[in-house]
């Protein structure tokens, strides 16, 4: 499998103004606590389509969520760079939803109050604001919780209330940084069917960073992988399972998704091994 790079005649924005993502060169440096010289990731090319849903994998620490801070804008990068449709990223990226693995919810405000923070920041009116929230819980499975706050709620809630609140301003792009790692397995398997519920009506260009291998394929075009740091791109891998999904749980005893798996796991071991190798040693 080769590296998919970026085809610059391509059309950057959809027809709908979903937006392709073109990562070339990206390098990422930082300096140590002892004044050295860490580098996160190097050389990343990349091309994500307007409309495409792709997972990056990765062993821990090869720059993943590194990589969706270059794309969000919330990090500048030491060399190369992003273009996010017609634009290069140089501040924070408009059009961009991004949910965190932790919690990112302002606990002090009511779960409405959190999801209505996106349209009022927009300048949306309060109370168009109010209606929208109140539609995108009742999308999510959250009408009657309006008035709970986040301490109030389990781990899947507090999940579903920060999906709403990620798109609830119809992003041309999402960014996912493993929002789903810390929940059980039940409680994760249906929130990755509520995301490919709502991704399907919205359909955002997605950047989903991810360690469940399953889970990359399960909701995927594309799955790309990276390399044990400094992080690059290794292998990108599409994902030809039909659309829609349906139900990921049974996606995953399907022979075709068992095909997909195994290749995309002899690529990616080795890079697991590797890192493991490298942390022991260090221990």
């Amino acid at each position: 499998m080769g590296v998919n790079h970026p085809d610059r005649s391509a059309a950057r924005e959809g027809a709908d103004g979903r937006a392709r993502i073109d990562i070339a060169g990206l390098t990422k440096r930082y300096l140590t606590p002892k004044g050295e010289t860490f580098t996160a990731i190097r050389d990343v090319t990349l091309a994500v389509e307007p409309g495409q849903f792709c997972s990056i994998v990765g062993p821990t620490g090869c720059g993943k969520s590194t990589t969706l801070a270059q794309v969000s804008g919330l990090e500048r990068p030491s060399a190369g760079g992003v273009r996010v449709g017609a634009n290069i990223v140089d501040g924070i990226t408009d059009g961009v939803s991004y949910m965190f693995q932790a919690d990112a919810l302002f606990p002090w405000k009511s779960v409405l109050n959190n999801v209505m923070m996106g349209p009022i920041l927009l300048g949306t009116p309060k109370k168009e604001a109010t209606v929208l929230a109140l539609d995108w819980l009742r999308r999510v499975g959250l009408a009657g919780f309006e008035d709970r706050y986040p301490h109030q709620l389990s781990g899947g809630m507090r999940k579903r209330v920060a999906m709403a609140a990620a798109l609830i301003n119809n992003p041309r792009i999402l960014l996912m940084d493993e929002p789903f790692g810390a929940l059980d397995v039940q409680t994760k398997a249906i929130m990755q069917n509520e995301l490919l519920k709502l991704w399907e009506d919205l359909r955002p260009t997605v950047l989903f960073i991810t360690h469940d291998l399953d889970e990359a394929v399960a909701l995927s075009d594309r799955v790309v992988i990276m390399t044990t740091s400094p992080g690059t791109v290794k292998d990108v891998f599409d994902i030809d399972l039909p659309r829609p999904r349906g139900n990921v749980q049974q996606i995953r005893h399907e022979s075709r998704f068992l095909e997909l798996q195994e290749q995309i796991w002899e690529s990616l071991k080795d890079e697991v091994t590797r890192a493991y190798a490298r942390t022991a040693g260090a221990a």
